[in-house]
This record gives C-alpha cells, structure tokens and sequence, in this order.
C-alpha cells in the first residue's frame, strides 16, 4: 500500500514539473518579447529625437531663408537705385558733351575772326603801316588814337581767348568728374550684382538642405510609424503570452488541487484498508464472547493530513532612458580707440593701392566695405564686411554734421569721410583706393560716426 502511495505522489510530481516545463517556456517567451519591445521602443525614442533635431535645424535654416529674402529684396531694391543713378549720370554727361562741343564750336568760331584781326592790324599796323600813317602827315593824336585802338583789340582778343579757355577747361574738368562719379556708381552696382548673385545661390543652397531635412522628418516619420506598429504587434503578443502564463499557472495550480486531492483519497483508502486488516486479524484471534469488546477496545482512529505545496513565478523587466542636450553659444566684438583724424590720416596712406572685389587687403586689393572694415580693424574697432549692415554701425548724424572718420554709406556703396566734402574710398577696378572731392556725388543714405 505504501508503495502505490509512493507512486501516485510521483505521478503529482512529474505532471507538476511538465507544468512547470511549459511554464517556463512562456516565460523566456515573454522576456524576449519584452526585451525586443524595449529595443523597438529604444529605436522609436531615437526616431523621435532625429525628428526633433531635424526640426530644429530646419526652423533655423527657415529663419536665415527668410533674412536672406530680406537682404535680397534690399539689394536688388540697391541695384536698380543704381541703374537709375547711373542713367541720369550718362544723361549729364552726354549734356555736358553737348556743351563742350558747342564750346569748343564758338572757340573756334571767335579764334578764326581774332586771325583775321591780327592779319588787317598786321597789315594795316604793322611796320609799313606806321611808316604810311607818319608819310600822310597825320598829327600825333591821330596816331595815339590809331595806337590805342589797336592796343583795345589786341586785349580784347586776347580776354576772349582766355575766357573761352577758362569754359572749355570747367567743362573738360566737369566732364572727367561725372565720368569719375559714374564710374563709382558703376562699381558700386557691380558689387551689388554680385552681391545679389552670391544671395541667390546661398537661398538655392539653403532651401535644398531645407527640402533635404524634410525628406529626411519624413522618412524618419514613415520609420517611427513602422516603430509603432511594430510596438503594438509586440505588446499584443506580450499580452496574449502573460494571458498563456496565466492560464498555464490557473491549470497548473487546478491539476495540483485535484492531484492533491487523489492522494488524500488514496492514503485514506490506505489507512482504512489497513485499519480493516488489523481489526480482521483481532476479530480472529479472539476465541471467546469477550472478542467482540477486545476488538472494540482495540479499535483507533488516525488521521493523517498532507500539504500540497505549489509556487509561483513572476517576471518584471523595465527600462528607462533619459537623453538631454544643451546648446551653448557665445558672441564676442571687439571695440577700440581712436580719433576721426588718425583714421583718415591712416586710411589715406593706401591711396592707388587697387580695388579688389570682394578683398579686404589694403596693400593687395579691398572693395569698399573691406577697405572700411580693415582701416578700423587696425584700430581694434570690429565692423562687418558688408555695405548695408555698415549702415546700421555706430551712431547716425546728419551730412551736415559730418567729422573727418565718419562713414558715408551710400547705396551699395561706402566711404570715410575725410572733412571739406571730400571722401577717400575703395572706388573701381579702374581707380582703386582714391580720394574724391565731392562725398554728395550720388544720394547719401546715412552717416555714422563710429569714434
């Protein structure tokens, strides 16, 4: 009996550890799924942090599209400023052609008539005619007068030479400085063309790499959804194999009771077997009327009580991650000392040094807003390299008040002022660093006085 006992506590065992088996199974099961959704979810968390990165730098490029416009629309605004500029320019300066040629006409009218006085007084005046008028016998006072006629001609001859000299010379000297002015403005729009030119291909550049981030926040969107799906698959499956644990643990504990239970009824039946066998034997052995009470003395009871024990287990796996970034950015200006007098006394110093658009060398070649940055970089003053921006520098005063070593900002143009109307600039290819005598020779868009 207690070897059949032993048997069916064995079968509860190896039915238990087939349970367990199983058991197990789904639980390696679940700590893949789990750990695979940890890394899925891991991928989906960089998605995200690409996505947002690209955003960034996507509203960043947005914000310089939107400056580069700006500044275009102001150039391009400079450019055709200049145009008109430099029409009326050639407008003047086919005027003051005219003029001269009708000049250089009457000069030559008025000295063809001056010959043809100096050959009658020649010839009525000269040697041979003195000698006639003395042979005539006219008096002295007809001579003097004869004498100062000729002398008033001879002067007035010679006043009207030198005023049709004086015209012809202010109309050349007109002439060469319209040239002059026009081929400044012809320089300042060259610069401004390129100016324009290189804004265009920097907006061409910048909204390429804008259409690049937002092919790139799209595909990393695509990728993220993918992510998602793939979560909610694995949370599913996750789901389904905590349901199985579940099931498997409820069967398990279910099929424990009853075997448990088996057990219990067997060695119950056991025990009552053997209680039975032993009350047979003393109901045998007893030969006389007091059997019966020596076998109802004899008889007991005993109970024997067994514990199933069962057990559980459980599996908790969690992840965390925490990413941060930190932009730091930082900017410096240099600022120095100086008086207006020892920047024109500096500037000055480059003069026929050439003109280089684009440079920023004083020696080997600067354009107008490099000739400026460089002349006050040598003074520890920080400006920038560019036309435009160099009319928002310092502080704004009036042409009227203007000071040797303020900057005259012109459209896409700039010069140090260098006192008397007079400026020194980085003017064309043809002139380079020169001074001219007149800083009102186009529209004056702003002073600024930076010392």
């Amino acid at each position: 009996m207690r070897k059949k006992f032993l048997a069916l506590s064995l079968a509860v065992i190896v039915s238990a550890a087939q349970v367990m088996t199983v058991s197990a199974s789904k639980q390696e099961q679940l700590q893949q799924q789990q750990a695979a959704q940890a890394e899925t979810s891991a991928q989906l968390d960089n998605a995200k942090a690409e996505i947002d990165d690209l955003e960034t730098k996507k509203n960043q490029i947005t914000g310089e599209i939107d400056d580069l416009d700006a500044q275009l629309v102001v150039t391009m605004a400079s450019v055709e400023n200049l145009k008109n500029e430099i029409a009326e320019k050639q407008t003047e300066i086919e005027t003051t052609q005219e003029k001269l040629a009708q000049s250089q006409a009457e000069e030559d009218e008025q000295y063809e008539l001056m010959k043809k006085r100096i050959q009658f007084l020649y010839e009525s005046g000269g040697d041979n005619g003195w000698a006639a008028l003395l042979l005539e016998g006219k008096d002295l006072s007809s001579i003097l007068n004869q004498a100062e006629y000729t002398q008033k001609l001879y002067k007035y001859d010679r006043e009207c030479l030198q005023e049709y000299m004086d015209l012809v010379q202010q109309v050349t000297d007109y002439s060469n400085q319209l040239a002059d002015e026009k081929a400044d403005l012809e320089a300042s729009e060259a610069e401004q063309e390129a100016q324009q030119q290189s804004l265009e291909a920097m907006l061409e550049q910048k909204k390429a790499v804008s259409d690049d981030y937002e092919n790139q926040i799209a595909d990393l969107n695509d990728m993220a959804a993918q992510y998602n799906a793939v979560l909610a698959e694995q949370n599913a499956k996750i789901q389904q194999i905590q349901e199985e644990i579940a099931a498997e643990e409820a069967a398990r504990k279910a099929e424990e009771a009853r075997q448990a239970a088996e057990a219990a009824e067997a060695a119950r039946r056991a025990e009552a077997a053997r209680q039975a066998a032993a009350e047979a034997a003393a109901s045998s052995a007893a030969n006389n009327t007091t059997t019966a009470d020596n076998t109802l003395s004899s008889t007991g009871s005993s109970t024997t009580t067994t514990t199933p024990s069962n057990g559980g287990s459980s599996y908790d796996d969690s992840s965390s991650s925490d990413t941060s970034s930190s932009d730091d950015s930082s900017s410096s200006s240099s600022t120095g000392s100086a008086t207006g007098s020892a920047i024109v006394s500096y500037a000055t110093q480059f003069i026929g040094n050439p003109y280089v658009w684009g440079g920023t060398s004083l020696t080997n070649g600067a354009d107008c807003s490099g000739f400026i940055m460089s002349v006050y970089a040598h003074f520890g003053y920080d400006l920038p390299h560019s036309s435009s921006a160099l009319r928002g520098v310092g502080r704004g005063v009036s042409y009227a008040e203007a000071q040797p070593g303020d900057i005259i900002c012109y459209s896409g143009h700039v010069a140090i002022y260098i006192g008397g109307g007079a400026i020194v600039h980085a003017s064309n290819e043809r002139d380079g660093i020169k001074i001219s005598s007149n800083a009102a020779y186009t529209t004056i868009l702003a002073v600024r006085r930076v010392v």
